[in-house]
Order: structure tokens, then sequence, then C-alpha cells
């Protein structure tokens, strides 16, 4: 006797392809419109049309200057990259001791695309960077922040990975808040140190946000075509039965 398997109710399969279908067009006009911004801002930057933004933000910054606040904003400033760093082996280890291989796939693949985007734009634009409040400045290029669109990539994804696997909404939201403050912070934290001027940590969170758009449509993309090659191998095999 032929067993099969009972296959999802019709309004539950859906749902949850509505919901992907919806997810992938959020996504592609979210890459859409930051890289526009991108390309927006890297044009008025070299135009020196940021320059006044730049340095009244910076200088608004740095009234808020004391021993304590320079304290913190240097260990948050390390969250974005030299900690970063730990905390992704981290992460990819216990995802995988958990047996979440996609999960670990995914954030190793948005993290090695950030890095090389990183480096890609940096070398694309030759920015010198602002003299520096705090502290010593790296010898890379200035525009956009790596701190900003590496760590945008990391806490963002990291959230949504973790919270696709929670059923607490309440979890799910404290958990992206989480990730949306940590981000929000290392970036003023760069602008605070002086390491970067302004446009060059929002040029940094748009595109992160451009790429970690691209891989979620690029997933759901490949999730299509699994699917469509599923169904012709199962009709195939109904077939020739």
């Amino acid at each position: 006797m032929n067993q099969t398997s009972l296959p999802l109710p019709e309004p539950e399969q859906a749902k949850r392809s509505s919901l992907m279908g919806a997810a992938a067009v959020i996504s592609l006009a979210a890459a859409i419109l930051g890289l526009f911004l991108f390309a927006w801002i890297a044009d008025e930057m070299r135009e020196g049309d940021t320059a006044s933004f730049d340095l009244a933000v910076r200088a608004w910054v740095h009234h808020f200057a004391s021993p304590g606040m320079t304290r913190a904003m240097t260990v948050i400033s390390l969250l974005g990259y030299n900690i970063l760093i730990l905390e992704l082996v981290v992460a990819l280890a216990v995802f995988l001791l958990l047996r979440w291989r996609r999960a670990a796939a995914w954030l190793a693949v948005t993290m090695a695309g950030a890095l090389a985007l990183n480096l890609a734009l940096k070398y694309s634009f030759h920015r010198p960077r602002p003299e520096p409040f705090f502290g010593v400045a790296p010898p890379s290029y200035s525009f956009p922040s790596g701190h900003a669109l590496c760590a945008f990539c990391f806490y963002a994804v990291l959230a949504g990975l973790i919270a696709a696997r929670i059923n607490s909404v309440a979890m799910r939201v404290m958990i992206w808040i989480a990730a949306a403050v940590l981000v929000i912070a290392i970036g003023l934290s760069r602008i605070y140190l002086g390491m970067h001027y302004p446009s060059d940590v929002l040029a940094g969170y748009l595109a992160a946000a451009v790429w970690v758009s691209a891989v979620i449509v690029l997933d759901r993309v490949r999730g299509n075509r699994r699917k469509l090659a599923d169904r012709r191998g199962q009709t195939l095999n109904a077939n020739s039965e």
C-alpha cells in the first residue's frame, strides 16, 4: 500500500505563498529605493554638496563630548567591526551546532558580500577621512562607513534569522528593536569619534539595505525555482507510474 504525505491545507499554502511573494516585492522595492538614494548621496558628496550637512552634524554631535561618553562610544564602535567579527564566528558556530545550516549559509553569504561591497565602494570613491575627534583614524577611505554597512548587514540579518524561529510576537519585536538601536548607535559612534562624516554613515546604511534586500530577492527566486523543479519532478514521476 503506497503511503503519501499529507499536504498543507490550501488556505495555509496560499497564505504562506502570499507572504513570501509580498516579502520579495518589498525587498525588491527597498533595493531599488536604496540604490537610488545611495547614488544621490554619492553624487552630492562628489560635488561637495554634503559638506555643510556633514560639518553641521559633526559639530552638533561633538557638543555632547565627555570622557564617559567617549569611552561608551569607543566600545559601541568596536561592536561594528572588531567585536562583530568574533560575534560572526560565534553565531555561525551556534547555528551549525543547532543544525540551522540554511541560517548559517545566509549569514555567511551576507557578510562575505558586505565585506566585498565595502572594499569595492571605498576604493571606488576614494574619499579621505575627516580629522578624528578621538583616537586614530584607520588608513582606509571614508565613504561609505564600513562599520555602518557591516553592522546593518550582520545585526539585521541575525535578528531576522532568530525572529523567524520564535513564535512570540513580543519577543520578535524586542529583537528587531534591539538590532535597530544597536545599528543606529554604531553609526552615531563613528560620527561622535570623528572617524566618518555623517554622509558616510548614511551611505553605509543604504548600501547595506540594497545588499540585504538583493539577497532576500535572490533567495526567493532560488526558492521558487526549486519548487518548480520539484513539481515538475513529481509530475514526471506521477506520469511514469
